[in-house]
């Protein structure tokens, strides 16, 4: 699978793609693959402050319920509304279908993520494709 090399990619499987001070955030072609058929995205509210590493919201599958990590610290500026009707938009074009937009309080941040073919090098380690 081709990650898109445009963003930065966490082990847990969330991409960010920055631009400037403001972040845009949602999950990867592989996770949700391995999910499945998703029925139901949980997000932040807008204003909500977001520390890098640590869990800003879910995703529930036919199979399972995961907690989405953020790639970066941050305020929510906007929440991707369309996901409350439509969650199976995420597994239609993952890395379309943004979940969140945040202004990231250290860019710096995002240089400790992984490039694309870091992680699609991980991917392949930990079993993906």
């Amino acid at each position: 699978m081709a990650y898109p090399t445009d963003r930065k990619y966490t082990k847990q499987h969330e991409w960010i793609q920055a631009n400037g001070s403001t972040g845009t955030v949602g999950i990867t072609g592989h996770a949700q693959e391995s999910l499945g058929d998703i029925v139901f995205v949980e997000l932040p509210k807008v204003g909500a402050e977001l520390a890098a590493g640590k869990s800003f919201g879910t995703v529930e599958s036919v199979k399972a319920v995961s907690d989405l990590y953020a790639p970066a610290s941050g305020t929510v500026t906007e929440v991707n509304e369309s996901l409350a009707t439509s969650p199976e938009s995420v597994n239609k074009d993952a890395h379309a279908a943004w979940m969140m937009k945040i202004t990231l309080k250290n860019p710096k941040e995002l240089d400790a993520l992984l490039s694309a073919a870091d992680y699609e090098k991980y991917v392949a380690e930990e079993g993906g494709h």
